[in-house]
């Protein structure tokens, strides 16, 4: 939800944080770990069927990137069975194309969610960081 409205919001937003967001519902569906496809299509709709590509692609947050303009800090785990890396990858990608500013943390001994500590909190004091200088106006260091 973080980049859909990122992109579709961005003139009523400051900056964003994403953590662990798919950035299209199509390359989710085609990167994300097979015993979970099939559940996720019932969710999401079938990206194999031409009229639902079409519709998963007209929504998705990586194809209106060009609207995102504010800064965002996009959160991700390397070994994330849910969400696939990929997903931030491709929007960090596409946002430092255009030249929006972007924070990315991949933490390449995390799934979906840090759940050891170190990893935790580096997270939340980088987000704390991001926040104070992109939202409140601080000066980080």
């Amino acid at each position: 939800m973080t980049l859909a409205t990122a992109t579709r919001y961005n003139d009523l937003i400051t900056c964003s944080v994403d953590v662990m967001g798919m950035s299209s519902l199509v390359t989710f569906l085609e990167h994300t770990e097979p015993y979970r496809r099939d559940l996720r299509r019932v969710e999401y709709g079938d990206e194999r069927e031409p009229k639902m590509r079409a519709f998963l692609e007209s929504i998705a947050p990586v194809n209106h990137v060009q609207e995102l303009r504010k800064p965002i800090f996009i959160v991700a785990g390397a070994n994330d069975p849910r969400v696939p890396k990929s997903e931030a990858d491709q929007m960090v990608a596409a946002l430092k194309q255009q030249g929006t500013q972007v924070w990315y943390l991949a933490a390449k001994d995390e799934g979906h969610g840090f759940a050891k500590k170190k990893n935790a909190d580096f997270q939340f004091y980088a987000t704390i960081l991001f926040v104070e200088k992109h939202l409140l106006g601080g000066a980080v260091e």
